[in-house]
């Protein structure tokens, strides 16, 4: 078998089978196929698609490059939620303690985030001492522990993403589909799960803007789950404005656990809830989704989940008492106003404007080695639909540095429509996909 045969074959736009792909991934990673090939296959790829079984195979091949975790011994199902991102997207840190709390195994492997705000990770980081880099070891014990595991990608999980993506990234093929959904999937079926939910943002602040592109990716990656012998489903979200109303890291985590507390924005509540509920329908802790809600609205109500939040933060190195006393998170040095400079209601925000004016604040990474400042970023005080008054405060600014404070404002300006009368209400959860 030979590297150019494959990619002449994909090329040409003929289906590649599970052992030319199995071949072609395991010698990437290994390095006997040089990255001139790959960046060839990658792209013959980008332009021909993959069928189904082609983007199973693919995803298999890279998963098992490293280590597939055996969570077998663990006395109850495993499952997981994933997000494709958007600003304000903290639901992670809330549905994953509700989940564990109400019965669920959550051996969650996160990343960290590029643009935007940070990522999950990013955002447990913004916890005093929280530990991310757990080695696989320290990951099951925790697991055992509280039922619960907070990590990033290890050395051992998926290393065949990880050389694919840095040379799609550097070649014009991050957005195609096949590529996109395998990535994805590669890491989460490598994580020893039985069931995992997939929430695919859509809109302006998403990776995905049009509803259909969304549609196609959340297929996809169901396709690939459930190919894989795994109970996966989907929910389309909306990506219109932020989720919530903090985007910045430390402010997120705060915001977090007053959702745990059941003082959260409603959106935020809702999606946390809705999301963690599927999980425990999808990994049989319930037996039926109605059930499973009135499970995770139980351990939100009791504070269990925050209980279980706090216990895992102590598991990883953190400060517990972040969950009882949200001042020992980090805090800027200074906040600014700004005000509505009109009367009327919102009528929109540009979601991704308000992602790009935290990332200049700090809040985000404009490049991979960019630092993040986990005090900074936006508090919001209006959501689309509310009324406001001129002069009334549309968001408030958590600043450390003023070098790009005066881009970052106008960005948020700009975010903000006021007009006599808002929009209909779109739905947040735009489109189920269980069947």
């Amino acid at each position: 078998m030979r590297a150019v045969d494959i990619i002449q074959k994909k090329r040409d736009g003929e289906e590649l089978g599970r052992d030319e792909i199995a071949f072609f991934v395991d010698g990437y990673t290994r390095g006997s196929i040089p990255d001139y090939q790959a960046s060839a296959f990658t792209m013959a790829v980008f332009f021909e698609g993959m069928t189904p079984a082609e983007t199973v195979a693919l995803t298999e091949s890279m998963m098992r490059t490293g280590e597939v975790l055996d969570l077998s011994d663990l006395p109850g199902p495993r499952v997981d939620k994933h997000s494709t991102g958007g600003v304000g997207d903290k639901t992670s840190l809330i549905l994953a303690p509700l989940a564990a709390a109400a019965g669920a195994y959550v051996p969650m492997i996160s990343g960290r985030g590029l643009g935007h705000t940070g990522g999950t990770l990013d955002k447990l980081e913004s916890i005093p001492g929280f530990r991310v880099g757990l080695s696989l070891k320290e990951f099951r014990q925790t697991l055992r522990k509280c039922g619960l595991g907070l990590i990033g990608q290890t050395p051992e999980i998926a290393p065949a993403d990880r050389k694919l993506y840095a040379l799609r990234d550097v070649t014009a093929t991050v957005e195609s589909l096949p590529l996109i959904a395998s990535s994805i999937m590669s890491k989460k079926m490598a994580e020893g799960i039985d069931a995992l939910i997939l929430d695919v943002k859509t809109g302006d602040g998403a990776f995905m803007k049009k509803f259909e592109d969304s549609k196609a990716l959340a297929e996809a990656m169901v396709r690939i789950g459930r190919g894989m012998g795994k109970k996966v489903s989907a929910l389309i979200t909306d990506m219109e404005q932020p989720l919530g109303r903090t985007v910045g890291n430390a402010l997120e985590v705060k915001e977090s656990v007053e959702t745990l507390r059941g003082h959260g924005p409603k959106d935020l509540e809702s999606l946390s809830l809705e999301l963690a509920a599927w999980m425990l329908h999808l990994g049989g802790i319930a037996p039926g989704l109605d059930a499973a809600r009135t499970r995770v609205r139980d351990a939100l109500a009791s504070g269990a989940g925050l209980r279980k939040f706090q216990e895992v933060i102590g598991l990883q190195g953190g400060d517990p008492r972040v969950g009882d006393d949200t001042s020992r998170l980090p805090q800027a040095r200074e906040t600014i106003e700004l005000r509505s400079e009109a009367e009327g209601r919102v009528a929109g925000i540009a979601c991704r404007a308000v992602g790009r004016a935290a990332m200049l604040l700090g809040a985000g990474r404009e490049t991979v080695d960019s630092r993040i400042d986990p005090a900074v970023g936006v508090v919001l005080h209006k959501k689309v639909g509310d009324p406001v008054r001129e002069g009334e405060g549309l968001m408030t600014l958590h600043v450390n540095e003023r070098g790009r404070l005066e881009e970052a404002t106008a960005l948020l300006r700009q975010a903000v429509r006021i007009a006599r009368e808002a929009p209909p209400a779109s739905p947040l959860v735009r489109l189920v996909l269980d069947r």
